[in-house]
């Protein structure tokens, strides 16, 4: 019987009963060889993955299988075991009780003599900047899809994220082994509705209960998954059941390659029948173009599909000198250009890195980074970008989990983590001060939702800053802020489960319980058509005064970009002096910070800057700001203004008996239903729907659908609100302002 030593290169016969012991020692000699980063492994047999999906995919349960075939760990957990120890990649507490991911976790491992770098990333919208800064610096993800609920809502979201960083992926239809498990379906999804080029490189033997091996497409062969963990991977003649639709699928394959590659299509035309290694190649060079998707499939929870996974991940995603990096630097003009980045593994470039998370660790705050060129050893000195601060490198480690593991040198390709660096995330590091380099930071979505926050307790102030300060600063997505008007403290983040995380990490890590008020969503204000001003903002009060005087246009962008602000200098000459047009733009930005209708933020606003007046002497920034936010507050008083609000694509699946109940409570939250699906005996109903009316939606579907619904939403876009919601914000901003007339006005 044949034995595949998992992680290694060579097949050998072996007997089962000391083939583990055999394999752990070869890995344990692969570790000593690559674990001082880069003196053996050359860029090519780097890879850097990202395993993203939608909520309850199998993402950690993937990512702990993938880890114990690699010989990473020894045992096997689940993400909600009942042994009490959980998944590796969820080291948090709150993470293992919930069965959520709620932090990306990076680990690395070792397949093949190949070093795999890997990122679990949470599939909660609630969480979208951990996927959104783990996809930044990665070359490769797998896009992990149930084979039950397939492209879902945020699925959708990972795969514009993959998008948006030209991210090469593999397709995983994960979860074969549960009811209803259909992949046909579910590619059929992945072709409508995320537009992928996508076809099977591998077939199930069987669904559900009978799931019992996959037919690997490329070298037309069975695979079955033997021994009591599936370590052993036994290749068979596929079944005669199966052979004409393989033959089907197969050919299917092959045409798909053929419209995205030239030489596949080649052979295509000319009647060729393609070998596997021209299908595998074929493959790995319309994958790297983002031109093809292959769709494998598994089931992670049984054991199944694992190690054919880790194999594509080797022949289709990229290392890391295939993918083309820049830096930003400023040319002689005083205009960026890019930098094209060497992935060498060595020294013999300048060293540039990125610091894409922050995480406060129990040695201090621990920066992970990614080395994009050059060498960073041990002891050495860099600098950062944006701070000019030199900063000297006492440990370097690589993360595994929560567990950290020193190395002496991180090379081109490689994650590693660094200790006592003051930083934010998104900050470039190199090791030449005269480097004025700056790599290109990752997107980070505004908040839609608000709380007001205190502690329980006064005596514990102290902590609560202490807890606020490091959060805000680990997640650029959570912002805390002082209201003056309300005379609170106020939260944002991206959903309810976002604040309430943050607020039982509160209890857990600092003992400081906290009280939350009512979810405020973040409305704005727009400007509906446009307003031409002159303001003149003029003041004497003995001495030097202030004169400034500004014309031009306050005007609404378009709708896709209502959630922006925009300036335009239109001036010719000198009656506004070009070192005081900045002042101007400034003014404007800080005016627009707090709206005059219901104190919410003003975007979807254009200020075309088109003549003023200036005085020889009186004339400086601080009348030009005025000025500027002079001529908004005559905008606001004589314009014409509405409200946006943030609309939320909902994905809500429960029961077909249930579907009357839940599409009267969408009509009832004023949502639009754009689509519905049906499949055994359960529907989906896709909604567009005002965050302000989706609050406590979560109990009141688990109650009319016998706790069997569940929903999903993520946000889509700002739109107008109607005009009952506007008429009670503006009221409630002004009763806010001046509670007394208010009281009189009543009666009371």
């Amino acid at each position: 019987m044949s034995i595949i030593i998992r992680g290694t290169s060579t097949l050998t016969k072996l007997k089962p009963t000391w083939h583990y012991n055999l394999y752990k020692n070869e890995l344990s000699a692969l570790y000593c060889t690559s674990n001082n980063v880069g003196t053996t492994l050359g860029v090519e047999r780097i890879r850097n993955i990202g395993i993203s999906a939608h909520i309850d995919s199998g993402k950690t349960t993937l990512t702990e299988r993938i880890l114990y075939y690699t010989g990473r760990i020894d045992t096997m957990h689940e993400v909600r075991g009942k042994d009490g120890v959980g998944a590796v990649m969820d080291s948090m507490e709150l993470e293992r009780q919930r069965g959520i991911t709620i932090q990306s976790a990076a680990t690395y491992t070792m397949w093949k003599d190949n070093n795999i770098n890997i990122i679990d990333t949470p599939g909660h919208v609630d969480f979208t900047v951990e996927v959104e800064r783990a996809l930044r610096v990665l070359d490769g993800a797998v896009l992990v899809l149930c084979s039950v609920g397939g492209v879902q809502s945020q699925t959708l979201t990972v795969n514009r994220q993959m998008r948006r960083y030209d991210v090469p992926c593999l397709a995983f239809i994960n979860k074969l082994d549960r009811l209803g498990a259909d992949p046909y379906r579910v590619l059929r999804q992945l072709r409508s509705k995320l537009h992928h080029n996508a076809a099977f490189i591998q077939l199930p033997i069987g669904l559900e209960k009978d799931m019992k091996g996959i037919i690997d497409l490329v070298q037309n062969k069975a695979l079955y998954f033997e021994g009591e963990l599936g370590n052993t991977v036994r290749e068979d003649e596929i079944p005669m059941d199966m052979r004409v639709e393989s033959n089907e699928r197969r050919m299917e394959l092959i045409e798909h390659l053929s419209n995205v590659d030239d030489t596949i299509g080649e052979m295509f035309l000319e009647e060729k029948t393609p070998s596997p290694m021209d299908i595998k190649e074929g493959i790995r060079r319309s994958c790297l173009t983002r031109s093809f998707t292959p769709v494998l499939v598994g089931t992670a929870l049984k054991n199944k599909g694992v190690q054919p996974l880790l194999n594509a991940v080797l022949d289709y995603l990229p290392n890391p000198s295939q993918v083309d990096n820049y830096a930003l630097q400023l040319n002689k003009q005083g205009k960026e250009e890019k930098v094209t980045l060497h992935p060498n593994r060595d020294s013999s470039h300048p060293f540039v890195s990125l610091a894409f998370k922050l995480e406060a660790g129990r040695f201090g705050q621990l920066t992970y980074m990614r080395v994009y060129q050059g060498c960073l050893k041990k002891g050495e000195v860099i600098y950062n970008t944006r701070t000019k601060k030199k900063v000297k490198v006492s440990r370097l480690v690589q993360m595994h989990s929560n567990n950290m593991e020193e190395i002496n040198a991180a090379y081109a390709g490689d994650i590693c983590a660094l200790f006592g660096i003051d930083c934010a995330s998104g900050d470039t590091f190199v090791n030449n001060p005269k480097m004025e380099l700056s790599m290109e930071s990752m997107y980070v979505p505004d908040p839609v939702i608000s709380m007001a926050i205190k502690p329980k307790h006064t005596k514990d102030l102290d902590s609560f800053s202490k807890a606020i300060n490091r959060f805000t600063k680990e997640d650029p997505t959570y912002r805390v802020f002082w209201d003056d008007d309300n005379k609170e403290t106020i939260a944002s983040g991206m959903g309810e489960l976002h604040l309430e995380i943050y607020s039982q990490r509160m209890l857990r890590e600092y003992n400081c319980e906290v009280v939350m008020g009512r979810p405020k969503v973040a409305f704005r204000e727009c400007l509906v058509s446009p307003f031409n001003f002159d303001y003149l903002h003029k003041k004497q009060s003995g001495g030097s005064g202030q004169y400034g005087r500004v014309i031009g246009v306050f005007e609404p962008l378009p709708a896709e970009e209502n959630t922006k602000l925009a300036f335009s200098d239109e001036t010719v000459g000198t009656n506004i002096p070009k070192p005081l047009v900045p002042a101007v733009e400034k003014g404007f930005i800080k005016q627009c910070e707090k709206g005059m209708l219901s104190g919410h933020k003003v975007s979807g606003v254009r200020l075309r800057l088109q003549d003023g007046a200036s005085h020889m002497v009186d004339s400086n920034e601080i009348s030009f700001i005025s000025a500027a936010q002079g001529a908004m507050r005559q905008a606001f008083d004589e314009g014409v203004w509405h409200m946006l609000e943030p609309i939320m694509t909902v994905e809500i699946t429960a029961p077909e008996e249930f579907q009357g109940v839940v599409t009267s409570h969408m009509n009832r939250r004023h949502g639009i239903i754009t689509g519905t699906d049906a499949n055994q005996g359960w529907f989906s109903l896709f909604c567009q729907v005002p965050l302000n009316d989706m609050f406590g939606y979560s109990t009141e579907l688990r109650s009319s659908t016998q706790g069997k619904g569940e929903f999903s939403m993520e946000y889509l876009c700002y739109a107008p609100v109607r005009e009952e919601v506007m008429e009670e914000l503006i009221n409630d901003y002004e009763n806010a302002r001046n509670p007394v007339a208010s009281k009189k006005k009543s009666g009371r």
